[in-house]
């Protein structure tokens, strides 16, 4: 006689035994990634296609300021990041802090959490607005280069940028249905490579106009006072938009934590492996920002455009310039996913603890792709309809404001300072416990301090530069 009792004693602890190899010690489903997916994502965060504008920074400053601000900030955050790391379990305890905003809340307390939130997310939505445009404008370059290459680099060259901003937007409301950061990782690699990818064409093209002799003008200080009218205050606008470039290139504190909680859990602690992360992915990125900056301002000298692929610092080979521009689109489209996941889960889990009964926020619709029925897609009726909504209004407000660069330099003096150095470095001090007028905590104040001061004369440089954009403002026409 055979025993079913038995049999089905054994399944269902085989189902048991299923269910607890599916989720992680805190009940999530398990957690899958490494030190490399965790740098990839760091990397497609902190290499935008601001790489390229390095040039213009380092021609501000000169040899001696830029290469110093470019090490000096990528210490601090290398430094500040690692402190951070070590904020994502609560001391002494087992619990999780699963995003920047619960790690302040749980160390800093309640009204810190509050002005946290608004600067963290203020600070994203920003980003993915930055973004539509810089993207947009990537699209316009290759239609331009083309059109430079036919008709001579002396005809004026004018498209609109919105309908690829439009495009931009269609295409990110189907990305944007990834269901959170766990599921980024193969986008996030695909992003890191492109980043590297447009860097270094950036990277050849300024090599070769060196070693061709035909590199400009550079001086250890910068750019001169006097030569083309350049005054004296506007040398000193310029320089405080440098360090604030400069600065901002390096932020990626506010998703951090985001991408701390991918790690799968191992022997070796998740701030151990995130630190290893860290130390990848800045300094791959200082290497390739020295590189960059160094070389694109021997080859352009004081002279060296906003951007080096899409300010037209170089026009031939024309069909390189466009893959370049491809490359920035690409990794635009991934790093606006990097930014905007922490977003889209801010709300969607605010909703979740207030209404957890309701189908249309919780329940999951699972669609077969293809005919084999393998491959499954998940379907939640608000991540469609609020992401949607988010990305729609994201791309009208990139359209309306074309000059939002501008903007999103301010949001980005505003949010350096107290979310990549405050916030790690308060939240250390009460963790380990610091006592007031140590050298440890006079060194922490100090940097805080420095970057406090490098915050504000950013946010100087980005109103004074907001002003003149005022001045000519026309709602959905793009500054060309």
């Amino acid at each position: 006689m055979v025993n079913f009792e038995g049999c089905e004693s054994a399944l269902a602890v085989q189902k048991v035994t299923d269910v607890e190899e599916a989720v992680d010690d805190d009940g999530k489903p398990k957690r899958t990634g490494s030190v490399w997916t965790a740098s990839s994502h760091i990397i497609t965060a902190i290499i935008g296609s601001g790489v390229l504008s390095l040039a213009w920074g380092m021609a501000q400053l000169g040899w001696i300021a830029g290469v110093t601000t470019l090490l000096t900030f990528s210490a601090i955050t290398l430094y500040t990041s690692n402190l951070l790391a070590d904020c994502y379990r609560t001391q002494n305890t087992p619990k999780r802090n699963y995003t920047y905003m619960e790690c302040v809340k749980n160390n800093l307390g309640g009204k810190m959490y509050i002005a946290c939130g608004i600067v963290q997310y203020s600070n994203l939505s920003g980003m993915i607005i930055g973004y539509t445009i810089t993207a947009s404008i990537s699209m316009a370059a290759i239609q331009k280069s083309n059109c430079f290459h036919k008709r001579g680099h002396e005809i004026h060259c004018r498209f609109s940028h919105n309908p690829y901003m439009i495009g931009m937007g269609i295409f990110e409301i189907f990305l944007s249905q990834i269901p959170n950061f766990h599921k980024l990782s193969m986008l996030s690699v695909v992003a890191a490579i492109m980043s590297f990818g447009y860097s270094s064409i950036g990277l050849g093209l300024a090599f070769a106009k060196i070693i061709s002799g035909k590199g400009n003008k550079t001086t250890l200080t910068g750019v001169e006072i006097g030569i083309d009218d350049l005054s004296a205050s506007e040398k000193t606008w310029r320089m405080f938009r440098a360090f604030g470039d400069i600065a901002f290139a390096y932020t990626y504190s506010q998703v951090l934590i985001e991408i701390q909680d991918t790690l799968k859990a191992s022997a070796v602690p998740e701030n151990k492996v995130m630190k290893k992360a860290n130390i990848m992915a800045v300094v791959t990125t200082t290497t390739f920002y020295m590189m960059c900056g160094c070389f694109g301002y021997a080859a352009f000298g004081n002279n060296a455009p906003g951007n080096l692929l899409t300010g037209f610092g170089f026009y031939e080979p024309f069909w390189l310039v466009d893959i370049a521009n491809i490359f920035i689109v690409v990794h635009l489209v991934g790093a606006y996913q990097v930014f905007s996941q922490p977003v889209f889960s801010a709300l969607e889990s605010w909703a979740k603890w207030r209404w957890p009964n309701s189908k249309f926020i919780a329940k999951e619709y699972m669609i077969n792709i293809g005919g084999s029925g393998k491959h499954k897609f998940s379907v939640n009726f608000l991540r469609l309809s609020w992401r949607s909504l988010f990305v729609i209004l994201a791309t009208v407000l990139a359209m309306a404001m074309p000059f939002f660069n501008d903007i999103l330099a301010l949001l980005g003096a505003i949010g350096y300072w107290p979310l990549t150095v405050y916030f790690p470095i308060e939240m250390y001090i009460k963790q380990k416990k610091v006592r007031r007028w140590t050298l440890r905590w006079l060194g922490l104040q100090l940097i805080n301090l420095i970057c406090l001061l490098v915050a504000m004369a950013a946010a100087c440089g980005s109103i004074q530069g907001l002003q003149k954009d005022l001045n000519t403002y026309k709602p959905f026409m793009v500054k060309d």
